[in-house]
């Protein structure tokens, strides 16, 4: 609202289109989230959509960038979990786990305080701590039987980390706990189970082997060859050749194949050939 109605409607589009591929086509919609930043640099929601169109891209350091401006222009501590996931992305998980201990966290609502948490078990990982992640994730709300919008990703992190552990059994259950969260099917905690489980899955629509594909292709290649090799042989045979003996009926005529009068002369005993000669 601070800009005057023809740039915020320009800006706007942009942010539209941000937000519409940033799952699908992040780098398109990087791209149109650079527009709207040079157009209004100065707006919090062009920084923080900037910021969340390069943190899709992995350019964490620029993400990094636009959430701090972000959050100076607003004073909310919202961005903060996704800053501290930067800090990982750039290879700084002590710094990530520093502001998990920070007060910023205790002014976010449980939404956030539950991604906090993830992030700080994601940094315990990439410090090689698996034992500590674990312990990170075990909260109330992953003990809770109530399903919110971040139960089944703190579940599936759960079990993931319980996997790298090497405490199958234990992640076994948590993945089919968080198949039960996820209701619409958007982790592929049900394939992690299945593979636990020793499942494996045919494909039903499975064409033809390769090999018998090949095999197929290369008798049609043959039957072409010969095919033109007759037609050659029929279209440059000189009927003024001495030696040119036409049928009764032309093979058009008599509806006879090419193929199959080369194939009688080929077929011929060399006795009756000369036989035929000295005749």
């Amino acid at each position: 609202m601070s800009l005057p109605k023809g740039l915020a409607e320009e800006v706007s589009r942009n942010l539209v289109m941000v937000a519409r591929l940033i799952d699908e086509d992040p780098e398109q919609a990087y791209a149109y989230s650079r527009i709207a930043l040079r157009l209004a640099s100065r707006v919090a929601a062009v920084r923080e959509a900037a910021g969340f169109a390069a943190y899709a891209t992995q350019k964490y350091s620029e993400a990094l960038a636009e959430f701090r401006a972000a959050k100076r222009m607003t004073g909310s501590v919202e961005l903060w979990p996704v800053m501290a996931d930067c800090e990982r992305g750039l290879g700084r998980p002590e710094r990530a786990l520093a502001m998990a201990g920070e007060p910023e966290v205790q002014k976010l609502d449980k939404a956030g305080q539950v991604e906090m948490r993830l992030v700080a078990a994601g940094a315990r990982r990439d410090m090689g701590q698996l034992d500590a992640a674990i312990v990170t994730l075990q909260s109330p709300e992953l003990a809770s039987n109530s399903v919110q919008p971040w139960t089944a990703r703190l579940r599936y992190a759960y079990a993931d980390a319980l996997l790298a552990a090497g405490r199958e059994d234990e992640a076994r259950e948590w993945f089919a706990k968080t198949v039960e969260a996820d209701k619409d099917g958007a982790m592929d905690a049900s394939d992690r189970l299945a593979e636990l489980d020793g499942v494996e899955f045919v494909d039903a629509l499975g064409g033809d082997e390769p090999d018998d594909i090949d095999e197929d292709d290369e008798q049609d290649a043959a039957e072409v060859a010969a095919a033109e090799r007759a037609a050659d042989q029929a279209e440059y045979y000189d009927e003024d050749d001495e030696e040119y003996e036409p049928l009764e009926g032309s093979a058009a005529e008599a509806d006879v194949d090419v193929t199959d009068e080369i194939a009688v002369v080929e077929d011929e005993d060399e006795d009756d050939v000369r036989d035929r000669d000295k005749a």
